[in-house]
């Protein structure tokens, strides 16, 4: 497999320090739940050395499916203000299973700080003697992951001009695809690259053989779309995103360490049953006992005595101090990852999502729409790329300038029943109106509200005469 560095080197780009990657490659091993000397480890028990696995409840995985949750969900909706528009975006983001893809690529950018979208033209076909195009195929949508992001040229932050790999397989041989995003003068180009062992041509591999080494987008504007957390990177000159707990290693670390050692209270402290020599045979020499059955002890020879032929061991378990040091751990960790403490409950069998009403002054609600500031800009760049490549490509006659909103509904991190509970409280105590009431839990404007309350209380009043 080609280095991807030092291709992007030989076509003359640099891009982000190596080290950065490694980070990626352990952030991206804790959120798959194994990680390399901490999950698998020795111990030397003064004989031999042991290999000893420890338990993990995976909160890596946890808190990233959680944000992803909170960001994209069903409830957030895309408008475009022109009819038009609203249903070409529609049409290609269904095409591209974005109402799947958006929130695992959240999760995904959780664990790994940045993903990327980026749009092309799959399947177009172009007359070689017009040069016009005959078919111009469909807008795909490139999700890509960190590991596979390789910024060029960067400016406060802002990614201009990047590198994409992705690995093929083509006819059992493994080839690195590389797309270059460059500008070229005002506008950018896109170079299309193609590795084995070393660069080969795209007409060469089954697959790549309509794509063009070289693109010209007619746009100043470039055509990909970059998600990172906003999460501040340790290193300034780093245009990359950070993963949601990558300041939060040791806590999943401790969280890890006290689950084992949690789990392990109950296979070491299991009950035992120590058994003298003489009562491990019957009167014809035969096994009373099971040897696979791990309860029994057999005493050596020199410890027998003339006590009891067997003697129960009960171990005394500590699970209430393990329960209050797990939960302490998990509020140390969702306050690291911007949840706020007490976002999760420990219950025993598993990791449960409190249940709690999150209002706006809370830490989790500040940092939803801290992170929701970039979400709505990738979301909305990428709208405007296909309304771009609609019209160039299509001509589909867009206006590339509509006017695009992201409602993401923050109500969803609401406790809904809580919330309820406590409305029906209200308007039982009277501080709410029953037309208030119905406007909020029922969807209705004032006016319907209203106008519904005397047939709600001439059925009352039929049904006591009816009981009466």
């Amino acid at each position: 497999m080609v280095n991807i560095r030092r291709a992007l080197k030989e076509l003359g780009f640099d891009t982000v320090d190596s080290k950065f990657y490694s980070l990626i490659d352990v952030w991206k091993s804790w959120y798959d739940g194994e990680v390399k000397d901490f999950h698998s480890y020795t111990v030397w028990n003064g004989i031999e050395e042991l290999e000893c696995h420890r338990y993990s409840v995976n909160m890596g995985k946890k808190v990233c499916e959680d944000w992803a949750n909170l960001l994209m969900n069903e409830r957030v909706n895309i408008t475009l203000e022109g009819k038009k528009e609203q249903k070409f975006v529609d049409a290609i983001l269904a095409d591209n299973n974005w109402k799947v893809k958006s929130n695992e690529l959240q999760e995904r950018k959780s664990a790994v700080g940045t993903v990327a979208y980026v749009p092309i033209m799959e399947d177009m076909s172009v007359d070689p003697d017009t040069a016009e195009i005959d078919n111009p195929g469909r807008i795909h949508i490139n999700y890509v992951t960190a590991a596979n992001i390789y910024p060029l040229t960067w400016d406060n932050g802002i990614i201009r001009e990047c590198a994409f790999a992705w690995t093929k397989r083509v006819d059992d041989t493994e080839y690195t695809y590389i797309q270059v995003h460059r500008l070229s003068g005002s506008e950018y180009d896109i170079e299309n690259h193609l590795y084995d062992a070393e660069e080969v041509p795209l007409t060469s591999v089954r697959g790549f053989e309509a794509i063009p080494p070289i693109v010209h987008t007619g746009s100043a504007n470039p055509q990909f779309v970059i998600d990172r957390l906003n999460i501040a990177n340790s290193d300034e000159d780093n245009p990359m995103g950070v993963a949601v707990f990558a300041f939060a290693i040791d806590q999943l670390k401790s969280v890890d360490i006290t689950y084992d050692s949690y789990v392990n209270e109950f296979v070491l402290g299991k009950k035992r049953i120590v058994v003298q020599p003489e009562a491990t045979k019957d009167i014809n020499g035969r096994p009373v006992f099971d040897k696979r059955e791990t309860v029994y002890y057999v005493l050596p020879e020199d410890r027998a005595s003339d006590g009891n032929i067997l003697q129960q061991v009960d171990m005394t378990l500590r699970t209430a101090e393990f329960n209050t040091g797990m939960q302490d751990m998990l509020n140390v960790l969702s306050s690291k990852c911007g949840f706020g403490e007490n976002h999760y409950k420990f219950d025993q069998t598993s990791i449960a999502t409190a249940t709690q009403v999150i209002s706006e002054n809370s830490t989790m609600f500040r940092t939803i729409k801290k992170h929701e500031i970039l979400l709505e800009q990738a979301i909305t760049e990428l709208c405007r790329i296909l309304l771009r490549l609609g019209n160039r490509y299509m001509d589909a006659g867009l206006d590339e300038e509509v006017e695009i909103s992201i409602d993401f509904d923050d109500s969803i991190i609401e406790d809904k029943q809580t919330d309820f509970s406590r409305d029906m409280q209200l308007l039982q105590a009277g501080i709410m109106n029953d037309w208030e009431f119905r406007m909020k839990w029922m969807n209705e404007d004032e006016a319907t509200a209203k106008a519904a309350l005397p047939k709600m209380q001439d059925m009352t009043t039929e049904g006591q005469g009816e009981v009466e």
